[in-house]
């Protein structure tokens, strides 16, 4: 085994992955935001339900589209870099990946047109049908996955059978309380990156004085939504987080840079961690606070990296910093989403233009949430690959040499770079002619004051006359 072809197909993984689910976390949380106005459309017969999803259908259709482009090629991986992983664990993670595309693409493959194209050769109710059936494909997508991948934190319901991880008990795989804890997880974080985008879009149209019916619909319903979510994801996260202190204390001891046993131990807020000394720099710590989050207790004992070999221990620094950045990015979101959902409710969130720009830059939030919080699980399970039974370093492709890796990086990142560039680029320019689209004909002017309307502050038509009425 080359160790720089591991390396480099480490980060391939590492980068793909990364690139990859910037799509699905936005479309999960679109996705169920787009049955939630096509619901209201019907139910109140507003307008401006109809208006928004017509809108955010277009932003949902390219983004749904890139995502399919960039996890179509994560697969090869395993045959080209991971070729070992893929034999060992083949009878558990194919049949996996195969249940997915039974049910997710199945879902998304059959209504996904209705979608597009069906809103006048359909009867309505069955519109709204369709549209719950794509979230409903989008959220099993994310549901494979993650048993997929917590098979691989924590490996249960297999035996060994010439050297393959043979399925023992489908049930313990699939409905093992590690999975029911982590897909919440990721489903609410989905959720909320949905809810922060079209909130930070409302507050755009609100700070350029365009589209306020639709920006104030998408302001409340973004932050109330978050303002629900925040709380009962932070709770989860407690809960993933009790997973990791029973099932993988090694990575558990990297999170908190803690490299001694400690009874009770302290929580290290934030240091600088030095793996050379074994040692944190400039700690700032609380005491008994890390008994408390670890076992519940004022007394409990705590495991040390040191009580771990050198080889079976995690890198320290990433899980450390990018566990505590995920942490802030959830609080700062908490912060505004409260604040925001208070003042809209005292119908002053329009006049704050301070918070306006807030919650418009806040939209990156939940990304970088998701990202640092990937990093925190997958670099925390380092050595393994399939945690406790298979090491990385075992897992990859025996033979593939350092040249044939930095290839296929090269060819990943520019093909990802251009994909994200146009595409990106579009949403971006579908964001800002707004609701009215690309290719409606109707130039929304600025929102003018309480006051008659005079002859010049009238928009436009294409021809260049005034709006008339009655004149």
């Amino acid at each position: 085994m080359d160790p720089t072809a591991l390396l480099l197909s480490r980060l391939q993984f590492a980068f793909t992955i990364s690139f990859h689910i910037i799509f699905p976390a936005f479309t999960i949380g679109l996705a169920a935001w787009l049955t939630v106005l096509e619901a209201m459309h019907l139910h109140s017969g507003k307008p401006v339900y109809r208006t928004l999803f017509e809108f955010w259908l277009k932003i949902f259709g390219v983004a749904f589209g890139m995502g399919v482009v960039s996890g179509v090629v994560m697969g090869f991986q395993f045959g080209t870099n991971w070729s070992v992983l893929s034999k060992m664990s083949g009878p558990i993670q194919g049949p996996l990946l195969a249940y997915e595309t039974f049910t997710a693409f199945m879902l998304e493959a059959s209504f996904f047109g209705i979608l597009i194209f069906g809103r006048t050769r359909v009867p309505p109710w069955f519109y709204l049908f369709s549209t719950a059936m794509v979230a409903l494909g989008t959220t099993l997508s994310a549901f494979w996955i993650m048993v997929n991948n917590s098979w691989m934190q924590v490996p249960t319901g297999y035996v060994m059978q010439n050297g393959q991880f043979v399925p023992d008990d489908w049930m313990q795989i699939i409905f093992n309380r590690v999975v029911w804890v982590r897909f919440p997880h990721m489903l609410l974080a989905s959720y909320l990156t949905g809810a922060f985008c079209v909130a930070a879009t409302g507050a755009w149209y609100l700070l350029r004085r365009t589209y306020r019916a639709e920006a104030h619909v998408m302001l409340r319903m973004g932050l109330a939504l978050a303002a629900v979510l925040l709380p009962v994801q932070l709770f989860i996260g407690h809960l993933v987080g009790d997973y990791v202190h029973d099932y993988q204390p090694a990575k558990f001891a990297a999170i908190e840079a803690r490299w001694h046993d400690e009874q009770p131990a302290s929580e290290v807020l934030i240091a600088i961690p030095d793996s050379s000394t074994e040692s944190n720099k400039y700690a700032i710590s609380i005491p008994v606070l890390g008994s408390i989050i670890g076992s519940m207790s004022l007394s409990s004992k705590e495991v040390g990296l040191t009580s771990f070999p050198p080889q079976d221990r995690p890198p320290v620094a990433i899980p450390f910093f990018a566990f505590r950045i995920m942490v802030g990015c959830g609080l700062l979101m908490l912060g505004v989403a409260w604040l925001g959902t208070w003042l809209s409710f005292k119908h002053r969130l329009e006049r704050n233009r301070l918070l306006l720009w807030g919650i418009f830059l806040s939209f990156p939030l939940p990304w970088i949430a998701i990202l640092t919080g990937w990093y925190t699980a997958e670099v925390g399970r380092q050595p393994w690959t399939v945690y406790g039974v298979l090491r990385t370093a075992d897992a990859v492709t025996p033979f593939l040499t350092a040249a044939a890796a930095t290839t296929s990086l090269i060819m990943f990142v520019a093909v990802y770079a251009f994909i994200f560039s146009f595409g990106t680029y579009y949403i971006y320019r579908l964001l800002r002619a707004g609701p009215a689209g690309l290719d409606d004909k109707v130039v929304h002017a600025p929102a003018m004051p309480n006051r008659p309307m005079s002859l010049a502050d009238r928009p436009l038509l294409p021809g260049g006359n005034c709006a008339q009425a009655g004149e």
